[in-house]
């Protein structure tokens, strides 16, 4: 199960529901992958909600491998998601929306 103050969410990718996080480690790679942009600049990118395919098998493999999961990009492009085109940007903005917004106090 995702635990949003993890930064975490859930995503059913080829009907399994999967854990993606967006870890500091995944956060790199992405810089790595948009030529040395900072993760300011990579959130800004995607706040105008245009995405290229390549930039959501990036993200979305990012985060399933930094939520633990041993897929690689090509496995990601190669996955299916409720919704088609549409779902695979909804699943990279919930991933930004919770690793660069503050869930709350976490309450015990």
């Amino acid at each position: 199960m995702a635990n949003a103050h993890r930064g975490e969410i859930e995503a059913v990718l080829d009907g399994k529901p999967l854990t993606l996080c967006l870890t500091l480690g995944a956060l790199a790679e992405l810089e790595h992958a948009f030529g040395g942009e900072d993760m300011l600049a990579i959130a800004e990118r995607f706040e105008t909600g245009r995405i290229k395919a390549e930039d959501a098998i990036c993200v979305i493999g990012a985060a399933l491998r930094g939520a633990g999961n041993d897929i690689s990009d090509a496995q990601v492009a190669n996955m299916s998601i409720d919704g088609g085109a549409a779902g695979y940007v909804r699943t990279v903005a919930r991933l930004l929306n919770a690793t660069f917004s503050d869930p709350g106090p976490v309450v015990n």
